[in-house]
């Protein structure tokens, strides 16, 4: 018989078959509010099935032994041949698989495509992020792949396949393709321009030899690459597959593994070119305008990665604290508990408020929203990345010494939580890309402008943001050392804007009370006591 102070009692259940989109209302509403009506039932139903298999026990399983179960390099096989080679654990092959049936590469052939897309990629990365690195890298390959239409002819319907293919063969033999990315170099890191590859012409139109290495190269285990070098007439972009055309594996020597703080499930190595036969894409000495189009998708899919870990990180802190008793109630019903809950919410709506509403810019495509974009992307990157770190160390603690434990998964999103600021261009870099847009492109300034000022006059703390922030932009003094401030406003007056249009009054007070009313401390649940918190509290609940 068993002791009864064995016996269990005052722990929540696990947070299991439930839907993940249906559950996350602001998420939900998005959808709605930015895919027209014709096709609104359709893109729902398929949502709603990647929901309900996110939420599902065993695909919560299959993340959790992805993570477990780290990829392992394979350079040689048994006779010494050189295979170059990594190994992932079969649960990485079903989530990848399943993300690449559910349409997580396909965005650029359906409508309302980047929002559908987006939508799913976000609850996707609540299950286990490092499989949506390649899926984010073959999804932004294409736009620079269609600088060069026969290249994008050839490719492009391998990438947007719903067909996942593991094995590599010649590309021409595989329904579906994955791509990765190599761009960083050791002595540059974000600077590729001080990238030393070499790219050496051949005799055939359009090929060269490829000497040298990269730093960083994303998800190795693709079919292809996309890579920086320097041509005879300055840096250019290139397409590097893995196996050539007659079965032959191309020169790609993979040197090791990183070892990171998170993201462990997927492989991000070192390379080494050494007479790599690869083929131009491009321009020669236009390989930064080339794969800019790229860059920009990845760096939407950093806010809409860290979007995801944060509604995962409040998901399982309310669900915890609806659960937990402690002094004598609820934990959801304790005053300070529900001040920081309703923070933290606050926090994850408006990033999803916000990835959203620039997939849909994506979506439309006309000349307004690309330079919407153009200022947006890399002011949200700078900011919803970094508050991704925050909020899921916060949202860990509301599970107390629990959410300390690996078997609570809050370590896994507390880990991931700092890869999206320094993907693709950390926090400087954003901002300094900020600035560019504000200095170079005034259409840019114009177009956020035009759309913050569809909110102006419903909220006096919004209004005054806005004026604030014209009152900085028009101080050019110290601009550059400035310019991680300017990012931050923009994109937190961007957010006031689209939460006072589309949330709930109680969301949207109580944003603008704290974000940009000052009526707010230095961390998570410090929101003035006189708002509607327990309003705010039961919309991110994970109703199931």
């Amino acid at each position: 018989m068993a002791s009864s102070t064995h016996t269990v009692t005052n722990q929540p259940p696990p947070l299991v078959g439930y839907d993940v989109f249906a559950a996350d209302r602001a998420l939900a509403e998005a959808v709605g509010r930015h895919v027209e009506p014709g096709l609104l039932e359709e893109v729902r139903g398929e949502l709603t099935a990647l929901g309900q298999a996110a939420g599902s026990a065993q695909v919560q399983e299959w993340g959790a032994q992805a993570d477990e179960n780290p990829p392992r390099l394979r350079t040689h096989d048994r006779y010494g041949h050189r295979v170059d080679e990594v190994e992932f654990h079969p649960a990485w092959h079903r989530l990848l698989g399943k993300g690449v049936s559910a349409g997580l590469t396909a965005a650029w052939n359906r409508p309302a495509g980047h929002v559908r897309r987006a939508a799913a990629f976000l609850m996707w990365t609540q299950i286990e992020a490092g499989t949506c690195c390649p899926l984010s890298m073959t999804h932004a390959a294409v736009p620079a792949l269609r600088t060069d239409p026969e290249l994008a002819a050839e490719w492009e319907p391998r990438l947007t396949s719903v067909v996942y293919e593991r094995e590599l063969r010649p590309p021409h033999l595989k329904a579906g393709a994955l791509f990765g990315m190599g761009m960083t170099e050791k002595q540059g890191g974000s600077d590729v321009r001080a990238g030393t590859t070499a790219a050496r012409p051949l005799a055939e139109d359009g090929a060269y030899e490829l000497t040298g290495h990269k730093w960083f190269c994303s998800a190795p285990m693709s079919d292809a690459f996309l890579v920086l070098a320097q041509a005879p007439g300055g840096l250019t972009c290139f397409l590097v597959p893995r196996v050539l055309p007659d079965g032959t594996r191309n020169v790609f020597l993979l040197q090791r593994l990183k070892d990171k703080l998170g993201n462990r499930s997927n492989a991000s190595a070192e390379v080494e070119f050494d007479g790599t036969w690869a083929r131009r894409v491009g321009e020669e000495g236009r390989g930064v305008r080339t794969i800019i189009d790229m860059v920009a998708a990845t760096r939407l899919d950093c806010v809409l990665g860290s979007a995801g870990l944060m509604r995962q990180a409040v998901a399982q802190a309310v669900h915890h604290c609806e659960h937990r008793e402690a002094f004598g109630g609820r934990l959801v019903d304790k005053p300070l508990m529900r001040n920081v809950l309703a923070d933290l919410a606050l926090e994850s709506e408006a990033a999803t408020t916000l990835a959203l509403r620039l997939a849909a810019a994506c979506d439309d495509g006309g000349e307004q929203e690309r330079a919407l974009l153009r200022i947006a992307v890399p002011a949200a990157k700078y900011w919803v990345t970094k508050r991704c770190a925050p909020l899921t160390v916060e949202a860990s603690e509301c599970l107390g010494g629990n959410g300390y434990v690996e078997e609570s998964g809050m370590p896994r999103l507390v880990r991931e939580s700092p890869l999206n600021s320094v993907w693709e261009g950390a926090g400087n870099v954003q901002a300094l890309d900020v600035l560019r847009a504000l200095t170079r492109e005034p259409g840019a300034l114009d177009a956020y402008l035009r759309e913050v000022g569809r909110a102006r006059g419903a909220d006096h703390r919004l209004d005054a943001a806005i004026k604030q922030l014209l009152t900085e932009l028009a101080d050019l003094e110290g601009m550059e050392a400035r310019a991680r401030r300017l990012a931050e406003r923009l994109a937190l007056v961007l957010q006031g804007a689209l939460l006072v249009r589309f949330a709930p009054p109680e969301v949207a007070d109580a944003f603008c009370a704290s974000r940009l009313g000052g009526e707010w401390g230095a961390t998570f649940g410090t929101l003035p006591h006189t708002l509607n918190l327990a309003a705010v509290v039961e919309r991110a609940r994970p109703a199931h």
